[in-house]
């Protein structure tokens, strides 16, 4: 009986470990700009997981497509909040948010990156760098508020 049990387990934990490698085709439909970065976003952890899987399984090719799956979903999050034209500081609730899982973005792909081997961090420095530069323009954002005229 518990041998079944761990079978069925083990089975629905390897059918979910596909639907880690999400896509953004449902952010890009969503017409609400904020809730299209939240989609944008929890692609963009996908993403990291996906990447994380395919290291682990040593297929490199794998890590550079969902790197940069990573890459424009953060991106994507990034325009999308700009094109609200809202300012941060008046409406902070999404901006935050984006700011908060960029952070966490950062801090996860650091410590990935450092588990890797030597040769192979290359591979996520331009996905830090975008995340970094998003991550601080939100937090300035939140910070400093609209330029006034």
């Amino acid at each position: 009986m518990a041998a079944r049990w761990l079978l069925a387990t083990m089975a629905v934990g390897l059918a979910g470990t596909g639907a880690l490698r999400a896509d953004l085709r449902p952010a890009l439909a969503e017409k609400n700009l904020e809730k299209r970065s939240k989609l944008a976003l929890d692609n963009a952890e996908g993403a990291y997981q996906a990447v994380r899987q395919a290291y682990q399984k040593g297929d490199n090719n794998e890590v550079k497509a969902a790197a940069a799956e990573l890459l424009e979903s953060v991106d994507l999050a990034d325009k999308s909040l700009k094109d609200t034209g809202k300012d941060p500081r008046r409406s902070p609730r999404w901006f935050k948010h984006a700011e908060i899982v960029t952070r966490d973005l950062l801090r996860k792909l650091d410590g990935f990156q450092h588990e890797m081997d030597y040769t192979d961090r290359p591979m996520l420095d331009a996905v830090k760098a975008k995340t970094q530069q998003v991550h601080d323009d939100l937090l300035l954002g939140l910070m400093e508020g609209r330029k006034r005229k």
